[in-house]
């Protein structure tokens, strides 16, 4: 699935989802999506922090180094006010288009 223009289109979706519960690093968001999708989506350092610096880049997320599990120096990323509110609008309209798409593939 990668390289596909609808999963292009969620990255930032998927990341705003994962930082819900609380800061993570980005590794830890790769593995969230990862193994909340069952592994249908992983999806790749050189997609994952250029789209987390986007995020920040908009106020969506901030950043702050912390230690990981491991103990090591880490940059977390926590959702902000802002980042929620759009992880509310871009769901909404991600399941509009979704539900849009399964009605056309199910025409016979």
């Amino acid at each position: 699935m990668p390289g596909s223009d609808v999963f292009t289109g969620t990255i930032d979706l998927l990341i705003l989802k994962a930082l819900t519960w609380g800061p993570r690093h980005g590794y830890a968001v790769g593995r969230w999506i990862r193994e909340t999708t069952e592994d249908a989506l992983v999806i790749q350092e050189g997609a994952l922090y250029p789209a987390l610096h986007r995020l920040e880049r908009k106020e969506f997320v901030s950043e702050q180094w912390g230690e990981s599990e491991t103990g090591r120096q880490a940059k977390y990323y926590t959702l902000t006010a802002r980042g929620r509110a759009q992880l509310r609008r871009e769901a909404s309209r991600f399941e509009s288009y979704a539900t849009a798409v399964a009605r056309a593939l199910a025409v016979t």
